[in-house]
């Protein structure tokens, strides 16, 4: 067959280049290892003149540069070697034959994950996937098409699209198809088990997704998609055609990712590697908070707020509470905390006394009389740069003042042998380059005096270079108490911030104010190197986050990535759209992309779920068959348990490697672990978890956002457990992480949401 005849071909070029490659990484590490191990015996060290030592200097810089040039080409030629160690099983997955106009033949475009040239260097075997004619496969059917290059449009008609699946170097299929990547290829990829790595789609990309993945012209790319839509896949190809697109002037460390937890991380942790480029910045913005804050306050994280929103129902205070996570969160909250700001130029900043050894050396009042002694229209932070170098001279003064107390002879007594020797070399070398006679024990004395004295005053004059004067914590707690009235339940909600402040403690919805008012004080630290920031799972973002992050990264361009039908957060459950487009500051360059198609779940999953939301009929389910939903009702909890233990031993026998009993809380989720795992192996997931693991577990419903499973347990789907609007979205996150199959069980009256999809889409046992 001639195709696979063209595969033989390329797979023996590509193992001819292993061993080549092989060989010289092999001899490159060998040099590299040699040279380090020699780099001193090879480099002449004398310093008896200024002659010899810059012959010395230039000995070490050009055994170093050779030792840089050969590290370069081993870097080079190992990362050449893992990709085509990844072309070698399966080179390539398309072909298009493109005749461009007023050519005389069609080109025939082989696409991979990599690029291959020929032995001679001249055509191209396998074009990259990212390479502007690539484009071509993902875009169109046969007939007129054309792609962009740096040079222009090129225009032309494709003649043939082809589609192959390779494996271990044999053709499986192979099949010519239309417009969109062929249901073939899907279906077999959709079809596997779900594993313990997202992985790479770039065989199986979507029209709608390369234009996520090419778009170059949009300063905030917003993607709403359905649970399963690939919004994330696409995002991490996207990071991937930056590199490729960018190469010379973008590097991966430019570009972060805002995930929604350290499990989600491990996830996603092997797509770029994949195909070949680092990973970029990966964090969470919860981690971004404990990095600024953590020292400051015990911090409360997303998921203990969300645990308290679903578990805290019958506390007293928790209505005023939720009242308050939603006003914290909104933009008109963040223009009070701009209206404070400016307040705060006139009155109310509050300082720390600046101490040592327990004697006040400045007062927060001096501190403060200096402060509003600047012209006001200066900004806030203009005016504490010029405090701070007041402070800096104060201590200056005051450290000299100082050396002749009593407890400084103290101090002295009590130093080290080290410090002794030291500053008496310090001596020696004054008197050599001195005519000046001195006695050398007072000289000595005044030596040691000073020492003594920097030593207690340097941890002062960080503090005050740091703005540690600055005493926010007073002055966000000074705004609960002097503020009146921002929404009907207002008293209640400063007292409950109050209480925490004074505990040193900050609720989650109070760290981004807290870090606003902060920057608004001390001026902004701003994040210029980074070009582009992925917010994955951006219905969870506040606008205020938002807002923070728009000024935290000014010269990022966005990709936003989110599905509101998946809001469960309580200042977002409400939001009819993914972002306010209203608050963006840059419309013209703003580009919105909505992706309907689900590709996660089997079409019968996907008519279940749907029916669960308002707009869920626009959701297209790609047309691959499973087992209907089944919805088990049982009449006590020990029913359940052995129903469910039965059921995931079904799962696992039909070969799922992948499934997850979904709790709603973490309270839920740890009993119903204790309840099984005396009969069944699994694992609890909790928001300490930190990878992603094959198997059986038990995990809270937020906790599984973002991640799937091939078959999905809900443990207690009844009216007890989900029945208000606020958890409707939980619900249908929790349904919608199934791959194959999806189970419901509950004790009593269902869920209401429930009886809202056609009772033709699920099964009653």
């Amino acid at each position: 067959m001639e195709e696979q005849a063209r595969v033989d071909f390329v797979i023996e070029v590509i193992k001819k280049r292993i061993s080549a490659l092989q060989e010289r990484v092999g001899d490159l590490k060998s040099e590299i290892v040699e040279i380090r191990k020699n780099f001193w015996d090879d480099v002449t060290v004398n310093s008896e003149d200024l002659y010899e030592m810059a012959e010395t200097y230039a000995s070490m810089r050009q055994q170093a540069e050779i030792l840089t040039e050969r590290e370069v080409t081993h870097r080079h030629d190992f990362t050449q070697l893992k990709a085509l160690k990844k072309l070698e099983s399966s080179p390539y997955f398309g072909r298009i034959d493109f005749l461009e106009d007023e050519a005389k033949k069609a080109d025939q475009i082989y696409l991979g994950i990599a690029s291959l040239m020929d032995d001679e260097g001249e055509n191209f075997l396998i074009y990259d996937w990212r390479a502007p004619v690539s484009s071509l496969y993902y875009d169109y059917p046969p007939g007129p098409a054309q792609y962009k290059t740096p040079g222009g449009m090129i225009t032309g008609t494709m003649e043939l699209k082809r589609q192959f699946i390779i494996r271990d170097g044999q053709m499986i299929s192979m099949f010519d198809t239309g417009v969109t990547i062929g249901d073939e290829m899907l279906q077999e990829v959709l079809g596997n088990k779900a594993d313990s790595q997202m992985k790479s789609i770039v065989a199986t990309i979507q029209r709608e997704q390369n234009r996520i993945i090419r778009n170059e012209r949009s300063s905030v790319l917003i993607v709403q998609g359905a649970a399963g839509s690939g919004k994330t896949s696409a995002a991490l190809q996207r990071v991937a055609y930056l590199l490729y697109r960018y190469r010379e002037t973008l590097k991966a460390e430019q570009i972060v990712l805002f995930s929604p937890n350290p499990m989600f991380n491990s996830y996603v942790s092997t797509v770029l590697p994949e195909l070949g480029e680092e990973n970029m910045q990966q964090t969470t913005f919860q981690e971004y908070l404990t990095h600024l804050l953590g020292k400051s306050f015990k911090l409360e994280d997303p998921f203990t707020q969300m645990e308290y929103t679903l578990t805290a129902v019958h506390k007293k205070g928790y209505q005023e509470r939720i009242e308050g996570i939603n006003y914290k969160a909104s933009k008109e909250f963040l223009h009070v905390i701009d209206e404070y700001a400016e307040h705060l130029k006139q009155d109310g900043m509050i300082f720390k006394n600046l101490k040592l050894r327990g004697k006040v050396l400045i007062s927060s009042k001096e501190i403060w009389d200096q402060f509003y002694s600047y012209d006001s229209y200066l900004s806030i932070p203009n005016r504490l740069k010029f405090l701070s170098e007041w402070l800096l001279k104060q201590l200056k003064e005051f450290a000299r003042k100082e050396r002749n107390e009593p407890w400084v002879e103290e101090a002295i007594e009590l130093l080290d042998e080290e410090t002794y020797i030291r500053a008496h070399q310090n001596l020696q070398k004054k008197r050599r380059y001195s005519e000046d006679t001195f006695d050398d024990s007072d000289r000595e004395r005044e030596l040691l005096s000073i020492i003594v004295v920097q030593k207690f005053i340097r941890p002062l004059r960080r503090m005050v270079k740091g703005m540690g004067f600055v005493d926010t914590k007073k002055i966000y707690r000074q705004f609960f108490a002097q503020i009146r009235n921002l929404t009907p339940n207002w008293s209640v909600i400063c007292g409950q911030t109050i209480e925490k402040l004074d505990r040193s403690e900050l609720a989650y919805e109070d760290a981004t104010p807290y870090l606003y008012l902060n920057e608004k004080i001390v001026g902004f630290h701003t994040n210029n190197s980074i070009r582009h920031v992925f917010i994955d799972e951006a219905q969870d973002y506040s606008p205020f986050q938002f807002e923070f992050l728009r000024r935290l990264f000014p010269r990022g361009k966005m990709t936003i990535l989110g599905d509101v039908n998946q809001a469960i957060f309580s200042h977002s459950a409400g939001n009819k759209t993914l972002i306010d487009q209203d608050e963006l500051h840059n419309q013209e360059h703003t580009e919105v992309i909505v992706l309907k198609r689900s590709y996660r779940s089997t079409r019968q999953i996907v008519d279940f779920t749907r029916g669960f939301i308002p707009g869920g009929e626009e959701i297209e389910p790609f047309q691959r068959d499973g087992k209907k939903p089944t919805i088990t009702q049982v009449k006590d909890d020990q029913e359940r348990i052995g129903e469910i233990i039965h059921q995931i031993k079904e799962l696992q026998a039909s070969g799922s490697q992948s499934i997850a009993i979904i709790g709603k809380s973490a309270m839920e989720s740890k009993a119903v672990y204790e309840a099984l795992q005396p009969f069944i192996s699994l694992r609890l997931v909790s928001k300490e978890t930190i990878s992603f693991e094959k198997g059986t577990l038990v995990i809270p419903s937020y906790l599984a956002k973002g991640v799937e499973f091939d078959g999905v347990i809900i443990f207690d789907a009844s009216c007890e457990t989900y029945c208000k609007e606020s958890e409707r979205k939980l619900f249908y996150t929790a349904c919608t992480r199934a791959m194959h199959e999806l189970h419901l069980y509950a004790k009593g009256e269902l869920s209401p949401f429930i009886y809202e999809s056609e009772s033709t889409t699920y099964v009653r046992d």
